[in-house]
């Protein structure tokens, strides 16, 4: 990246992103750490908004993970059926809540080696985990993260563990969190997959959008 603050710059970037997503957070709905694990592993393949409508009664009837493990896969798959690989998700449910009752007190951890070693937890959602409840630096690469860093130039690859490594090594550590927070936002809103609004965009200056076949 060119140095400075032109319009490439990553202080340019963070400074466009928390002008335009100052309230930027996580979609998905939860009130403590094991509720936004559960909803980050349903939303794989899934989107935000149908998860939000399907954790309200699964949590009501599995608050904790002691409730989750207790109940059968047939159960739990009822449960997340509207999210798509119901049966896949209630395995790794399940697994879950035995895994934090047996290692961890039935908490949920606070470091990424320890998440990530949880039945289906990868680093994504490691990361949100350690970012929106532990305040840990932390950089989720998920769709929209890594098409709009690749767009920008921020990155030339599109593997999540490649994208997550250059983000780190270009971002302030301090800033990870809501970097990669905003981004999302941006990804979602403005450098959607089709049709980016490259007109209403504020990185367009400087952006050479890598990738990008129209723009409106």
């Amino acid at each position: 990246m060119p140095p400075g603050k032109g319009p490439r710059s990553v202080p340019f970037i963070l400074e466009e992103l928390a002008a335009a997503y100052p309230s930027a957070r996580v979609v998905l709905r939860y009130r403590t750490p094991f509720e936004l694990l559960v909803a980050t592993v349903l939303a794989a393949q899934c989107t935000d908004d149908r998860v939000n409508q399907v954790t309200p009664a699964l949590f009501a009837r599995y608050p904790g993970p002691k409730a989750l493990a207790a109940a059968s896969q047939e159960e739990i798959e009822e449960a997340v059926r509207p999210t798509g690989f119901y049966r896949n998700k209630a395995r790794a449910l399940r697994g879950i809540a035995s895994c934090l009752l047996s290692r961890h007190g039935g908490q949920v951890p606070r470091r990424m080696e320890d998440l990530t070693a949880l039945p289906g937890v990868g680093r994504k959602t490691a990361a949100i985990l350690l970012g929106a409840c532990f305040g840990t630096p932390a950089l989720p690469v998920d769709t929209h993260v890594g098409r709009v860093s690749f767009r920008l130039g921020l990155t030339r690859s599109k593997d999540p563990s490649r994208i997550e490594e250059d983000l780190a090594a270009a971002v302030p550590e301090k800033k990870w969190w809501e970097f990669a927070t905003r981004l999302g936002w941006h990804g979602r809103q403005v450098c959607v997959a089709r049709l980016p609004r490259c007109g209403a965009c504020g990185l367009s200056a400087g952006c050479p959008r890598n990738g990008v076949t129209r723009s409106a």
